[in-house]
């Protein structure tokens, strides 16, 4: 049986770089057994907080052959009815955690993070490393 698809969230590539880590190697081994996605969301945040125009050429290029999820109105109506959920619940979460895990559950996809948020978001495996 193959590996559920990764999709990695802004807190993994956040956190890696701020190590002086190579995010991008990591998820090259991970692809190495499993698909490697990503969404607007993602690389949004993290593609805004890479100062040096090589290294963010560097991640656009990864991402361009990653799975990419679309947000299309399917994938919208999915996060409204999370948030509404959740918020029944008290349990109110950023609006952009909750897009990513949409996308991940999309796919069927694990989420490699360390945002603690995501443990709250039902249908939805959040790992802060990959078991090899």
């Amino acid at each position: 049986m193959a590996a559920s698809p990764v999709l990695a969230d802004s807190s993994f590539y956040i956190r890696l770089l701020r190590e002086h880590q190579d995010p991008l190697r990591a998820l090259a081994l991970a692809a190495a057994t499993r698909d490697v996605a990503v969404c607007g969301i993602v690389r949004c945040e993290v593609g805004r907080a890479l100062q040096q125009p090589k290294v963010r050429q560097r991640f656009h290029d990864s991402w361009n052959v990653m799975i990419n999820v679309p947000t299309d109105n399917r994938l919208w109506d999915g996060v409204e009815q999370t948030l509404w959920e959740l918020d029944r619940k008290g349990v109110v979460l950023p609006l952009t955690d909750v897009v990513i895990a949409c996308c991940a559950r999309r796919i069927g996809a694990v989420v490699l993070t360390y945002d603690h948020h995501f443990n709250d978001i039902p249908g939805v495996r959040a790992v802060n490393r990959l078991d090899t």
